[in-house]
């Protein structure tokens, strides 16, 4: 069974280019998310394997559902996903429990080697 996995990104055009390169690489969508309250729901409805999760968010950003979810499901596996320039939020994220980050605008060749990386763990 391959990795099943939740995207959630307030954009739709970002949900559906992550959705294309996560398939690429071999994995499962199982949910989407377009914000932070629906990320922790669906999270806690699914249970998936790993969530590529957006920073800047309406209703309730990424950090703060990252937060949530690591209550929940302390072996949550949840990548961060950011634009450039947003080193303090990265921190943060690290220190909230994120198990990895990436930067936007991401490549394919990012994308498959998370998934592998996270698929062999």
């Amino acid at each position: 069974m391959g990795l099943r996995v939740m995207i959630v990104d307030d954009s739709v055009f970002m949900r559906n280019m992550l959705k294309k390169l996560i398939t690429e690489a071999g994995a499962e969508i199982v949910a989407e998310a377009g914000d932070g309250k629906e990320a922790i729901t669906k999270y806690n409805e699914i249970k998936p394997d790993l969530v590529f999760l957006d920073i800047v968010m309406p209703n309730l950003d990424g950090i703060e559902a990252l937060k949530s979810i690591r209550a929940a499901d302390g072996n949550s596996r949840v990548i961060m996903c950011t634009s450039t320039g947003q080193e303090m939020v990265v921190k943060e994220a690290v220190n909230a429990g994120a198990s990895d980050f990436i930067v936007k605008p991401f490549s394919k060749e990012d994308i498959t080697t998370l998934i592998q990386k996270y698929s062999a763990a």
